[in-house]
């Protein structure tokens, strides 16, 4: 939807425009100044209601987008399982031809994602020590689009980590070892980001992609 949308923002916008020109065109036509009054508080009212009615739904059905991907069908290697995260062995280009979600990404990344949801109970998320290696696993909120945490070399480093997944208000302890990560909402959209020098290089990037992994805890 998004990518549809920008490649057709200009056609869709003279389209949108031309039809309210004829409209108003029409107004003045039939009913003169008094329709011109009418027309205008209505699209101030439908400006101000679509405005409010994008900015709260554009989130949910764009980030709800990738989730009926990844649940459905996946990034290459069939749908995803919730709570799981799948590590794409291909460049982003490598993929484009398959058609998968990540085939606009960067060609010197491997990717990794999955569908978080600790409504039944928290994950645990392991990231292994990258040897320097850029990483990164990026946490997005459905409710408001916005990347609310990060784990790896941009905010945790690039050693190994532990990191407790939980609802926001969960009255758990969080156990030594593990660094816990509140969700706003309970669910979120996980995309991590793997460095990849050269085609020589991916098999090593690939494998430490596969070590990134979600599983439910168990407290002892």
């Amino acid at each position: 939807m998004n990518r549809l949308i920008l490649k057709y923002a200009t056609p869709i916008t003279v389209v949108i425009l031309a039809i309210f020109a004829w409209v108003v065109y029409r107004r003045i036509v039939d009913g003169g100044r008094a329709a011109i009054v009418t027309l205008s508080i209505a699209a101030v009212v439908v400006w101000a209601a679509g405005t409010f009615l994008f900015v709260f739904f554009w989130p949910r059905i764009t980030v709800g987008g990738f989730k009926r991907v990844f649940t459905t069908r996946g990034m290459g290697g069939g749908p995803i399982p919730v709570n799981t995260l799948y590590a794409v062995p291909e460049s982003a280009s490598q993929s484009a031809s398959a058609g998968t979600v990540i085939a606009t990404g960067a060609d010197d990344l491997l990717y990794l994602g999955g569908w978080l949801d600790v409504a039944a109970g928290p994950q645990v998320l392991h990231v292994p020590d990258s040897g320097g290696r850029y990483l990164s696993i990026q946490f997005t909120d459905p409710a408001s689009g916005s990347n609310f945490a990060y784990v790896g070399t941009r905010k945790t480093g690039t050693g190994p980590g532990d990191f407790l997944l939980c609802a926001a208000g969960w009255s758990g302890a969080t156990p030594p070892g593990l660094t816990r990560i509140d969700l706003p909402h309970r669910t979120a959209l996980l995309v991590g980001r793997v460095f990849v020098a050269d085609d020589a290089d991916r098999g090593a990037a690939y494998a430490l992609a596969e070590q990134v992994q979600l599983a439910p805890y168990r407290p002892n």
